[in-house]
């Protein structure tokens, strides 16, 4: 994805659909700062260039080789952080598995067959009570409110 000398401030809205991009060129703009998880689920992303004022996203731990070539840095070989022999900041909890999710972010996933907050509950979403319950409650609600403001509608 080449978006370089595209006179860009800010990093366009619709680059975080681009997730699937491999190189992506964003030198020669007049960017002055990346916001933190710009590059949310870019997990394919092996080659970033951006402009020198610029540091590459994640830090230089995030990637494997960072050179600095005339007005650009290139930023090469993204690692996976969850891999990396360095103490996560935030490790995931208990029944769940790290996950890269862009230049230096993780996020944690729940194992099977655990799902929920921090991964707590164990089996499958109780669809069947959940959608019995909502349904039971809106008819009652609905059965009443016709018979309480049947009287009020004017018959023609």
């Amino acid at each position: 994805l080449d978006l370089g000398n595209c006179s860009l401030y800010s990093l366009p809205p619709g680059l975080t659909e681009a997730t699937a991009a491999i190189v992506l060129d964003l030198t020669e703009n007049p960017l002055t700062a990346l916001p933190n998880g710009s590059f949310l689920g870019f997990i394919h992303l092996q080659s970033l260039a951006v402009p020198l004022t610029l540091e590459c996203p994640g830090g230089s731990d995030a990637w494997q080789d960072v050179t600095v070539d005339g007005s650009s840095r290139l930023c090469q070989g993204q690692r996976n952080p969850c891999n990396s022999s360095v103490e996560l900041a935030w490790p995931c909890p208990e029944n769940s598995v790290c996950a890269p999710d862009g230049p230096g972010l993780v996020q944690c996933l729940c194992d099977n067959p655990f799902h929920g907050y921090k991964c707590l509950r164990e089996g499958t979403f109780p669809m069947l009570l959940f959608g019995g319950i909502l349904g039971t409650a809106t008819v009652s609600l609905s059965l009443l409110l016709w018979g309480t403001q049947r009287r009020k509608a004017k018959t023609p």
